[in-house]
């Protein structure tokens, strides 16, 4: 599959094992997600209010993560 999307890995991914990553296209309607040792397996899409909504629940804090 190809695509024109702009892609990009977590900075969190490094060097090394930084292949074993996700990577991101963000869209206004959507945000696609696909796997970085594998980008032509397949393409999870979202919508983007439901994504953004998730990345808030996992940056706020936890009572374990204050």
């Amino acid at each position: 599959m190809t695509t024109l999307d702009n892609w990009r890995k977590s900075s969190y991914s490094g060097s090394g094992d930084g292949n074993n990553c996700v990577e991101i296209a963000p869209h206004p309607t959507h945000i696609s997600i696909r796997d970085s040792k594998a980008p032509t397996a397949g393409i999870l899409t979202i919508p983007a209010a439901p994504f953004a909504l998730f990345i808030s629940a996992l940056k706020a804090p936890t009572v374990e993560n204050p």
